[in-house]
């Protein structure tokens, strides 16, 4: 089963300011979409709150430490290996063989070392963000650039988008 982090980043690793995305840009959302329809995702109790809502198409996971945390239209679980094993199963129960790993920070760091691809934006922008993605070891990972989107009305930056691959072996 791979596991997946879908991710959008700024040049210097900012993911979240505030409790939201640092930015808007319809071709990111667009693309997290493409690569999370019909998947499990798995995401952090803070990530939940901020999106207001399960994402639809998708088995929704919250992974959190706060008891009694109640995710209306997701499963919640005390911990990322309870997460993890309920999303195998409704991948299974899907037909898919993919997990995606949707945020935040801690989320992200406890996950990195068991995923074998990464769904990554590369915003263009440096922003004073207080959450930042942990950093990649470049030689752990081969990357596969997929598309691009520009500046525009839709989008407050440019950005690139990566299909990162871990190197065989590093796991």
């Amino acid at each position: 089963m791979k596991i997946a982090l879908v991710v959008a980043v700024a040049r210097d690793g900012a993911i979240g300011v505030g409790g939201a995305l640092p930015w808007r840009i319809s071709d990111d959302l667009k693309w997290f979409k493409k690569v999370t329809a019909g998947k499990p995702v798995i995401m952090g109790r803070k990530t939940f709150t901020s999106i207001g809502k399960a994402l639809p198409g998708r088995d929704n996971i919250v992974a959190t430490r706060s008891q009694g945390f109640k995710a209306p239209g997701a499963f919640t679980t005390g911990s990322i290996t309870e997460a993890i094993t309920l999303a195998r199963g409704c991948a299974l129960a899907r037909g898919v063989d993919e997990i995606c790993i949707i945020g935040g920070a801690e989320i992200y760091a406890q996950t990195l070392p068991l995923a074998t691809h990464i769904y990554l934006t590369r915003v263009y922008a440096d922003i004073a963000g207080d959450v930042h993605f942990p950093v990649l070891e470049a030689e752990d990972w081969s990357e596969r650039r997929e598309s691009a989107c520009e500046k525009n009305q839709r989008n407050d930056y440019g950005c690139e988008f990566f299909m990162l691959e871990r190197n065989t072996g590093k796991l």
